[in-house]
């Protein structure tokens, strides 16, 4: 009796377990071939480079390294899993505010867009925004090609981002005070 009742507590532990990896997506973005020379030759490994997000503005970004690609990308994952931040969307789908990252010579722009654009991104920017859940966004990234400095870039430029409502609490105002109501919103008729 008392066994029974173990073995189904395990087992929906187990279930619940499944049930938050399930909550996660994760994306491989780049897999480098590493050597270590030695006395006896080349002892070669692998670098993972990994997004998991949640897809409702919660990503994060890991970095895996071992013997086989497997176990790099689990490494990586875990990563990722522990470094997530939350990101504040408009309407789910978007950014607040066109925002700027930078790491080393990687240079990103990100820009809000009107409902049905899509992700218009570069390949390691664009796991990024699959992960968060964003659906419509326009980038642009100069300088350096390399991934893991768009990615950290990307993350940075992400970090800026802020809702309405942070920057009235921030400033210690009413969100209705900080937004900017243009006349023919409000249905008032503009002379000119």
């Amino acid at each position: 009796m008392a066994r029974e009742r173990s073995e189904r507590s395990e087992r929906s532990e187990r279930s619940s377990e499944r049930q938050q990896e399930s909550e996660f997506i994760d994306r491989l973005v780049h897999i480098n071939r590493v050597a270590k020379v030695v006395k006896g030759g080349r002892r070669f490994g692998f670098a993972a480079l990994v997004i998991v997000g949640d897809q409702k503005g919660r990503a994060g970004f890991g970095h895996g390294k071992a013997r086989e690609v497997p176990e790099a990308i689990r490494k990586a994952t875990e990563s990722a899993k522990r470094n997530m931040v939350r990101v504040p969307l408009r309407e789910g789908r978007t950014l607040h505010h066109d925002i700027d990252g930078r790491h080393g010579a990687g240079k990103v722009i990100l820009r809000t867009a009107p409902a049905g654009t899509g992700i218009i991104a570069g390949g390691p920017m664009r796991a990024v925004f699959e992960a968060l859940g964003i659906h419509d966004v326009v980038t642009k990234s100069t300088g350096t090609s390399n991934p893991y400095n768009m990615v950290r870039a990307t993350f940075d430029a992400l970090k800026k981002q802020m809702s309405p409502r942070m920057a009235a609490s921030k400033r210690g105002k009413k969100v209705s005070d900080i937004l900017v109501r243009r006349p023919e919103q409000a249905g008032e008729v503009v002379e000119g």
